[in-house]
């Protein structure tokens, strides 16, 4: 029996003023439609952070800086498996306005619960959530 690759994902949390910059993934993609925080695929020899920085600015033209990690999580889906890596990032510089490219927006904190993310990120949600009541 082979072993299954795992699919190594770095994500961007970017929070600013309470809001959180959230996507909605697209067709033709696997979880197409799911609410989604900016990040992708590391590269072979990639940290993790390294690509949730680089995938950010690619997804939405927001450079941002990896500065915790809140949480580490190997998780099963029908088109494979993936260990995710979530990256809390602030902008580098002070976002201009609202434009961002993409599916790509500012959400209140409130709306998270209410948005159609993929399981693997309930934990992370619910402790952005806590983080933001405290």
């Amino acid at each position: 029996m082979s072993a299954e690759s795992v699919t190594r994902v770095g994500i961007a949390i970017v929070e600013r003023a309470g809001r959180f910059l959230v996507g909605v993934r697209p067709e033709g993609v696997p979880l197409a439609g799911a609410a989604e925080f900016p990040g992708g695929k590391c590269s072979p020899g990639e940290f993790p952070a390294a690509c949730a920085e680089r995938e950010c600015l690619e997804e939405t033209g927001l450079a941002v800086s990896a500065v915790e990690c809140l949480e580490t999580r190997t998780h099963r889906y029908p088109h494979g498996v993936v260990e995710i890596h979530f990256w809390m990032c602030r902008p580098v510089d002070e976002p201009i306005g609202t434009v961002l490219l993409g599916n790509f927006r500012w959400a209140d904190a409130a709306e998270l619960p209410t948005l159609p993310f993929p399981e693997a990120n309930a934990a992370v949600v619910a402790a952005l959530l806590q983080r933001c009541q405290a």
